[in-house]
């Protein structure tokens, strides 16, 4: 898994040449819906990717696709799967084999698996084939396919496979900036490629953490950023045991996640994409028996809920950076 650092994002003056002058690669079928028209054009940050098989790729699964990519590539060097569905993340993981990795981030919410798109980081083998193939898929995005694996999947003609040939160290690099034209002007800015620094990665408690536990904060750090603001995650031994996200404030969003995971987030690690503010919530984290909480800090209220996580023996860790995904 990346090891925590630094990486400035480097915002560059926009060039609307690069609206003005796309070339058009196709027609697609559709937009989100039926009634809305859509194309694909050409940019300059295409990843290298091919359709092994099945039909052409619908607007939905281009935005799919990049969404579970965008989970994989933070952790590009192990073992790693995830699914996503209507480009919220539904479950991830990393394991000791592929395969492992697979099965648990599916066993996170394996209904909302159903129709989802799926990502994994090294190439996909014949056990996860026959897994997948036995459920209703989107689209399966990775570095490659097995033969037996190839063979199984070619049998289901509803089913769509997506080998990316882009370095997946790489793929972080072809994420540039993104552009939201609003009546009220269009709105451009440059991608969140955030990672935990360690200048600004402080245990703020009496209580520490274990080496294992510091591995599975970044982990649910690094998952909680692609969810949907306002976002919570509980993780253990680097599987999500539940993925809170779309709630108007942070304190449902964790509430949300401590009633999912249930006893999974017995001594589990609780992110969280914003600033926990509400001291009901370290309440809530403290009776579901949680070990950890990651979350950027640094308002008024840190130091009463710092005091109330000493009381009950919960780390916590503030990183000094918000990740608030529209």
């Amino acid at each position: 898994m990346n090891e925590q650092a630094g990486e400035e994002n480097i915002f560059l003056d926009f060039d609307f040449s690069k609206l003005s002058n796309l070339e058009k690669i196709r027609d697609l079928e559709s937009g989100e819906n039926s009634h809305q028209r859509a194309s694909v054009y050409k940019n300059d940050y295409m990843a290298d990717f091919e359709v092994l098989f099945g039909k052409e790729l619908t607007y939905n699964n281009i935005i799919n696709i990049t969404e579970v990519m965008k989970i994989i590539c933070e952790f590009y060097d192990v073992n790693a799967a995830a699914v996503v569905k209507h480009t919220k993340p539904c479950g991830v993981a990393l394991g000791r084999t592929l395969y492992d990795a697979y099965t648990k981030a599916f066993d996170c919410d394996p209904v909302s698996c159903f129709s989802g798109t799926f990502g994994f980081s090294r190439p996909v083998d014949y056990d996860i084939a026959k897994h997948i193939n036995s459920m209703d898929v989107e689209a399966i995005i990775a570095p490659g396919f097995d033969e037996k694996a190839f063979a199984l999947f070619s049998e289901n003609p509803s089913i769509k496979l997506v080998k990316l040939n882009t370095k997946l160290q790489n793929y972080r690099k072809l994420i540039q900036e993104e552009i939201n034209i609003t009546p009220f002007g269009t709105l451009i800015q440059d991608t969140n490629k955030s990672l935990l620094k360690k200048e600004l990665f402080k245990i703020v408690t009496k209580a520490k953490p274990t080496a294992e536990q510091i591995e599975d904060a970044v982990f649910a750090w690094n998952v909680v950023k692609h969810a949907k603001t306002n976002a919570s995650v509980i993780a253990r031994d680097l599987k999500t045991y539940a993925i809170a996200q779309g709630h108007t404030n942070s304190t449902q969003a964790v509430e949300a996640a401590l009633n999912y995971a249930c006893d999974g987030a017995k001594e589990a690690v609780l992110a969280s994409d914003d600033v926990i503010l509400s001291e009901d919530c370290i309440y809530a984290a403290a009776q579901s028996r949680i070990a950890i909480i990651i979350q950027p800090g640094g308002t008024l209220k840190d130091d009463k809920l710092i005091e109330i996580c000493d009381k009950y023996n919960i780390i916590m860790i503030t990183t000094g950076i918000k990740n608030f995904k529209q």
